[in-house]
């Protein structure tokens, strides 16, 4: 009964390493489009840690559509946080969220991470350095948002869990996830001083190992996000199957956009569209991982799913205000 488990646990660990450089690939992600908002920093990890805040950052960050005077939005500051999945998606993000909203946009993910490797504190414990803490971050670069995408390490990989896993003790795995999602939020809204941004929750896909994991670490995403005033974006939603969202799939029929973008619905014969390989059932990016992690190098329908909810998410938050 446990051969499965075993066999399975032993997979995902070798996949928690982020897309590397591709042997071969369904084409070239596009690069972001040549303007004036592309210009934001995007920081790749690991390897450097923030530079200086975007103009403008530090100030006032009122991001109101400004309704007596009719003028739009102003372009929101947005902080991106997270595992393997964040580490694969930023650039396409990045490039979303720019696009949408011109937004002055960072990201600070490192593979193989959870919440707690955010804490300030744990630096002796973690896979992120004490400049790269969420408080750290969300002091020097002053965000209005700060997304969080964590699939929810469930094994005993990064140090600051302790040795705590799912397989081995669920309720104390969920117990000390709650507590670090808690104890985030709290330091990330010390951070933020006066003016705290906006939590984003990115609730996952499913998982097709532990589904009923997934469920409960998006139900305490939910609840959080419900009793500390943050925001949810169901970027899982997106890459399940209509009408089973927590039922894995490695292919899904083409949405709208895919069908008005024919390269992102890769089997367009058959109107359907890949969203893993065939041997990572964990990541969206459609090249290998590799020992290096980096953004995905190619084109990757269910990146850009995920970065066009997250998208959507804030979009709809700036232009309500």
């Amino acid at each position: 009964m446990r051969k499965p488990w075993v066999v399975g646990v032993a997979l995902a660990a070798v996949l928690l390493g982020a897309c590397g450089d591709p042997s071969s690939g369904p084409g070239a992600e596009p690069p972001p489009p040549a303007s004036p908002e592309a210009s934001a920093t995007t920081h790749q990890r690991p390897a450097a840690t923030p530079g200086p805040p975007s103009p403008g950052a530090g100030g006032s960050r009122d991001v109101s559509p400004g309704a007596a005077s009719g003028e739009p939005p102003e372009p929101p500051a947005v902080l991106y946080l997270g595992d393997s999945l964040a580490m694969e998606s930023q650039k396409v993000l990045g490039r979303e969220l720019r696009k949408d909203l011109r937004a002055r946009y960072t990201s600070a993910p490192y593979s193989g991470t959870t919440l707690c490797d955010y804490l300030e504190g744990s630096a002796e414990r973690s896979l992120v350095p004490a400049a790269d803490k969420a408080a750290a971050l969300v002091r020097s670069l002053r965000p209005d948002y700060v997304v969080l995408q964590f699939w929810g390490n469930a094994w005993d990989y990064t140090p600051c869990m302790d040795g705590i896993t799912h397989a081995a003790s669920p309720e104390k795995y969920f117990e000390r996830y709650a507590a670090a999602a808690h104890r985030l939020t709290e330091q990330i809204r010390a951070a933020g001083a006066a003016r705290p941004p906006r939590i984003v929750w990115v609730l996952q896909g499913p998982d097709p190992i532990t589904p009923d994991r997934v469920r409960r670490v998006n139900t305490l995403y939910e609840d959080h996000a419900a009793t500390s005033g943050g925001l949810v974006a169901d970027a899982g939603g997106a890459v399940s199957p209509a009408g089973a969202r927590y039922t894995w799939s490695q292919y899904l029929p083409c949405d709208a956009y895919e069908r008005a973008h024919p390269e992102y619905c890769t089997q367009q014969g058959r109107g359907r569209t890949a969203l893993h390989l065939d041997d990572d059932y964990l990541h969206f990016c459609l090249a290998p991982t590799t020992s290096t992690p980096k953004p995905c190098p190619v084109r990757s329908p269910g990146i850009l799913r995920i970065a066009r909810e997250i998208t959507r998410v804030i979009a709809e938050h700036v232009r309500s205000r």
